[in-house]
């Protein structure tokens, strides 16, 4: 699996109409769409398909044709990020229409290479699962063990001061296993 963690934009021309396709991360969703209503107020069509992992680690997806033909749009945007095994990730494609109708497969297809584009044309990350880790240590080796941690891909995501000091670690269950703190 993949996601992105920035937004990423492309645009993909057919017959006068134009598919200006942003891809982002899915927690922006809200905020992005808002702002895009706002930038192309002139624009006829805000079609978005988006891809997360819930809680349990179950991928929810949904997809709006917003007016055009049913199906056309949504739908072919949502598959070609799941054939890229795209998570945690939104797409919205924002169409002018060019004044010659591309026909229902036409817009499958339109919608799909602008989805196709913008994600050719973007940085993707591998999704790796993090799980979490308690550690205590000594106030006498806490230096050593962040220098330590600080030469894997591990967080550390809270310091709790008491007697000892506890660290919660956050990384590949697998990395977490290997450090055997």
């Amino acid at each position: 699996m993949q996601f992105v963690k920035e937004q990423f934009v492309q645009t993909y021309e057919i017959k006068k109409s134009k598919f200006i396709a942003y891809l982002f991360p899915y927690k922006e969703f809200k905020e992005v769409m808002e702002v895009l209503k706002k930038e192309h107020p002139k624009a006829r069509h805000f079609v978005y398909a988006y891809r997360y992992l819930n809680e349990f680690d179950q991928i929810v997806e949904n997809c709006s044709d917003d007016g055009e033909p049913k199906g056309t749009s949504g739908k072919p945007s949502l598959a070609v990020m799941g054939g890229n095994d795209l998570i945690n990730s939104a797409v919205i494609i924002v169409r002018y229409f060019g004044g010659i109708k591309l026909g229902t497969g036409g817009l499958v297809k339109a919608y799909g290479n602008a989805v196709n584009l913008v994600i050719a044309n973007s940085l993707l990350h591998k999704y790796i699962k993090l799980d979490q880790k308690i550690i205590e240590v000594e106030y006498t080796n806490l230096s050593k063990i962040e220098y330590e941690i600080s030469k894997y891909d591990i967080t550390i995501v809270n310091k709790e001061f008491t007697n000892n000091v506890k660290l919660t670690l956050e990384g590949s269950k697998e990395l977490l296993e290997f450090l055997n703190f």
